[in-house]
């Protein structure tokens, strides 16, 4: 099943959806004072790159990179639709994704995501592509409902 990773404008409803579907699902599972995901404006800002991926002509999933300074990228809305869950499709996008922080002159990689069983494969995808735990960054509070990652990455 070959996987497409695009950069997106999210001009497109179906793309709109699939955000406001992830939204949804952040808030099923974590307290509104925990979540942390992008809505559309956020996406849209200068510092994210939004990226789709795409089987043929269906929209598979998306995430984001996120700029927080010279050397730091932000992974950001890693969502896989139901239908093309354990397909590669996460992996799929984080590939791009660590491509372009690397492309970038990126040394580090960090993410915030959820606790709870509702993340494990979220969690499993990190740790097996090399990101390891660690404190809060930037402005966000540890809590009950949030793990952080981070790793190194380089040219």
């Amino acid at each position: 099943m070959p996987i497409a990773v695009r950069e997106d404008d999210l001009s497109s409803a179906e793309v709109q959806a699939l955000v406001a579907e992830h939204l949804a699902g952040m808030h099923a599972y974590t307290p509104a004072c925990g979540v942390h995901a992008l809505a559309l404006d956020g996406l849209r800002a200068p510092s994210v790159t939004f990226y789709t991926a795409w089987v043929d002509d269906a929209l598979a999933g998306c995430g984001a990179l996120k700029a927080v300074d010279a050397h730091t990228g932000e992974i950001k809305s890693m969502r896989t639709r139901d239908a093309f869950l354990r397909r590669g499709v996460g992996q799929a996008v984080l590939e791009a994704i660590a491509r372009e922080a690397s492309a970038r002159g990126y040394t580090r990689l960090v993410l915030e995501t959820g606790s709870g069983p509702a993340f494990d494969a979220a969690h499993a995808l990190y740790v097996r592509n090399g990101f390891t735990t660690c404190g809060a960054f930037g402005d966000y509070v540890a809590s009950d409902f949030n793990v952080f990652y981070e790793k190194s990455i380089g040219r």
